[in-house]
């Protein structure tokens, strides 16, 4: 069975269903249908009782390569009001990922850079291939991490996101494994090897008792995350209407450096 998407592909065989993220001549980058057809797969995926694991991934070279140019420029010129409602849908897209009442793997099969390590973070579980390059590179840009900082921050805690979120810079499958951003690595054969395994052990679980236990585990953290949405999104449209956050933005697309590096 295959979903009728523009910009994503997204399939069922026996009881597993993949979800591809389909710009590979973009690596992968959001844009607003791209967010919008992820959270409606998840929505349809999540209550299909036939779906039991939903393996997330991107077709090409690139996992996720953050936000599109053309999206950008868009942005760039929404009004407040405009940029907060876009800010507080990507939110609502890896709300749903999260709380997806089946099990959602991530297959990192290359970079994840920027709201990518959104998604990544989102799943139950990462595993990447061993040359995959990840980064949170939205300081560089004049903006911040904001909306994907929940659920970062939640997977690899804030010690390692301020360093991270921070500098900017570009890391590897192993550091990504030794903060618990990913599960594990290897290459091609081995990640789907271990995903195999994953799946293998998942359908052995009651679907109603893998919902309640995801439930279960947000609940005990508390509902920070969620209610977080509205603050994050407050926070990245205030950004990108920042003279840094124009600065950036027109920096990168001008193939420029932006102001405040020397």
């Amino acid at each position: 069975m295959t979903k009728p998407y523009e910009s994503i592909i997204a399939s069922v065989d026996q009881s597993v269903a993949t979800v591809r993220l389909n710009r590979p001549d973009l690596h992968n980058a959001f844009n607003e249908t791209m967010i919008a057809e992820l959270g409606h797969a998840f929505d349809t995926l999540g209550a299909d009782p036939a779906v039991r694991v939903i393996v997330l991934t991107g077709a090409g070279e690139s996992f996720c390569a953050g936000a599109d140019l053309n999206w950008m420029k868009k942005v760039a010129g929404y009004t407040p009001k405009q940029n907060l409602a876009d800010a507080q849908t990507l939110h609502d897209m890896l709300w749903k990922v999260r709380s997806c009442p089946k099990a959602v793997i991530a297959r990192v099969n290359g970079s994840a850079i920027g709201g990518g390590l959104g998604l990544v973070a989102a799943a139950d579980m990462a595993f990447a291939l061993d040359t995959a390059v990840f980064s949170f590179s939205e300081v560089r840009l004049g903006l911040i991490p904001a909306v994907i900082s929940p659920f970062v921050i939640q997977k690899i805690g804030a010690a390692q996101a301020s360093e991270l979120f921070l500098t900017a810079e570009r890391f590897g499958a192993a550091r990504a494994k030794a903060i618990a951003l990913i599960n594990d690595l290897g290459n091609a054969d081995q990640v789907d090897g271990e995903i195999s395994e994953k799946i293998r052990l998942l359908m052995q679980a009651a679907p109603g008792a893998i919902a309640e236990a995801k439930k279960l585990i947000q609940e005990v953290l508390g509902s920070e995350l969620e209610s977080a949405g509205k603050i994050t999104a407050e926070k990245i449209a205030a950004r990108r209407a920042s003279p840094e956050g124009q600065e950036g933005i027109v920096a990168f697309l001008t193939k420029r450096k932006p102001n405040w590096v020397s």
